[in-house]
């Protein structure tokens, strides 16, 4: 997940699953700000860490469908018992996000392999991890 988009939407699923979404900041492994989110009537808005829009989602019946800065369709994210499975802007399967009764969400690729883990600090702050446990980004 290089871009911001696709950043911001791993962090933003962990928080659907929290109920804990309205507007925040993402950072780098280094807490460097490299995005933010704000809710909208109808689901979030994304910025880049210039305040850039670079993307949105807006609530359906069961999830949310994605579209860059321009209101493209870009994919969606469908609920499912403990998480949500992403698709691309074509209705192939992407990979899914799982949360367990602990609050850890494990992201696994469009193969079931496990790619990451997102799981909340001390201080409240959402921290991500690669495959290796090696920290790669948080969401306050």
């Amino acid at each position: 997940m290089k871009n911001i988009f696709s950043g911001l939407a791993v962090l933003f699923i962990f928080a659907l699953s929290l109920n804990s979404v309205w507007a925040g900041n993402i950072y780098d492994q280094y807490g460097r700000k490299t995005g933010s989110y704000k809710e909208t009537p109808n689901g979030y808005n994304t910025y880049d860490k210039y305040g850039r829009k670079t993307g949105s989602y807006r609530e359906t019946s069961n999830g949310y469908n994605t579209y860059d800065r321009y209101g493209r369709k870009t994919g969606s994210y469908r609920e499912t018992q403990n998480g949500y499975n992403t698709y691309d802007k074509y209705g192939r399967k992407t990979g899914s996000y799982k949360t367990n009764s602990g609050g850890t969400t494990t992201i696994y690729d469009q193969y079931g392999r496990k790619t990451g883990t997102l799981k909340k600090d001390s201080s409240g702050r959402t921290v991500r991890y690669d495959r290796y446990g090696r920290k790669t980004g948080s969401y306050r």
